[in-house]
């Protein structure tokens, strides 16, 4: 049994990407063939030329929200940042709390430019790291206020926009969200960073390629941020994120299947909503399909639906890394990234792109 040692690599803090590339498609691409480890270096505008007509490309058409929410304490006015993770019922909330909790019912108090304050109460510590925190208000009306005061949750290892000015805050907005992003589909707390390497014109040129694009939504919640902490990498257990799956998805990437067509998906996330898809219970049925997902894939594990797979470069010791290491095997992964980091390509949320065809 693989550790989580063995996931493990040397980064130099130089490649970790502080900026997007601009225009989006043109950050470079690493082609990496599953089957003969055989590599090509290309840019992102040229995944075109390694699909298939009849492939099925499958998007995460979830929307990141604000969820960074940055507050004072009722009492003593100090400092106090509420990340908001997921709706549990109503106005109560699991979150992660930044600065010290020093009583029960603690009041944070969120200033609304123009309308009544946000108040948040911590109510439970959960012992995992979250809270529970209950809001005063909940609904639209909660959400309208979080996007009007809340900052893009990017990660902690890309300093160059956190917080800053209003343009800045702007510009994060735009940069941290993919173009097929679909507002009816808001819930996620990192975008699935894949996804932002594709422009509209990128996309009108797939489709005109007989490549069928097809979305599915997973909601990216606490596992993107927490490691994993057990030596033995199958003691580790994720956080619940929720998939949604229509109909007619399910029945295309079925058909796919059955003809022997590629399921490609774009990301960890698209890729985790269709293995999800894949183990479960009413699999073979009609239906749309919706469920909250702990799914884990880590070697020896196989893919069951997904042939291929764009995705960054991911974080060592993470459970996206040993996702990756589970559909291309283990030792072309660790070639990959050594060539990678000698090519001197960009890794992480902002950098460059891996196709595993």
């Amino acid at each position: 049994m693989l550790k989580l040692s063995d996931f493990d690599y040397n980064l130099p803090k130089e490649l970790i990407a502080q900026e997007p590339c601009e225009p989006r498609d043109a950050a470079r691409l690493l082609v990496l063939d599953k089957k003969t480890g055989a590599i090509e270096h290309r840019h992102f505008y040229d995944v075109i030329d390694y699909l298939r007509s009849g492939d099925i490309l499958v998007l995460n058409n979830t929307r990141v929200f604000p969820a960074r929410l940055i507050g004072a304490k009722k009492d003593s006015g100090g400092k106090i940042e509420i990340f908001l993770l997921r709706k549990i019922s109503g106005a109560v909330w699991q979150c992660l709390v930044g600065g010290k909790i020093k009583q029960d019912n603690q009041e944070i108090i969120f200033s609304v430019p123009g309308r009544s304050e946000l108040i948040a109460k911590i109510i439970k510590n959960n012992n995992d790291g979250t809270w529970e925190v209950k809001f005063n208000k909940s609904g639209a009306s909660f959400m309208n206020i979080v996007e009007n005061i809340g900052l893009m949750p990017l990660p902690p290892y890309i300093k160059s926009a956190q917080g800053g000015s209003a343009t800045i805050r702007k510009k994060v907005a735009a940069d941290y969200q993919t173009v097929f992003a679909d507002a009816k589909k808001t819930g996620s707390v990192a975008a699935p960073t894949a996804g932002l390497h594709f422009t509209p014109e990128l996309l009108k040129r797939i489709k005109q390629k007989d490549v069928e694009i097809l979305e599915v939504t997973l909601h990216v919640g606490l596992g993107t941020f927490s490691g994993v902490k057990t030596e033995n990498i199958s003691e580790h257990k994720m956080h619940v994120e929720f998939v949604e799956i229509k109909s007619k998805v399910v029945e295309k990437i079925k058909r796919a299947k059955n003809e022997s067509r590629r399921v490609i998906a774009v990301g960890t996330t698209a890729c985790r909503a269709i293995e999800t898809l894949a183990r479960a219970e009413n699999y073979d049925e009609k239906h749309d399909f919706s469920a909250y997902t702990e799914i884990f894939i880590y070697p020896p594990q196989k893919l069951k639906l997904v042939d291929a797979l764009i995705t960054n470069f991911h974080l060592p010791k993470s459970t996206l890394l040993m996702l990756v290491s589970s559909l291309a095997g283990k030792e072309s992964i660790d070639k990959a990234y050594k060539i990678a980091i000698k090519h001197k390509y960009r890794f992480f949320s902002y950098g460059d792109a891996m196709f595993i065809v």
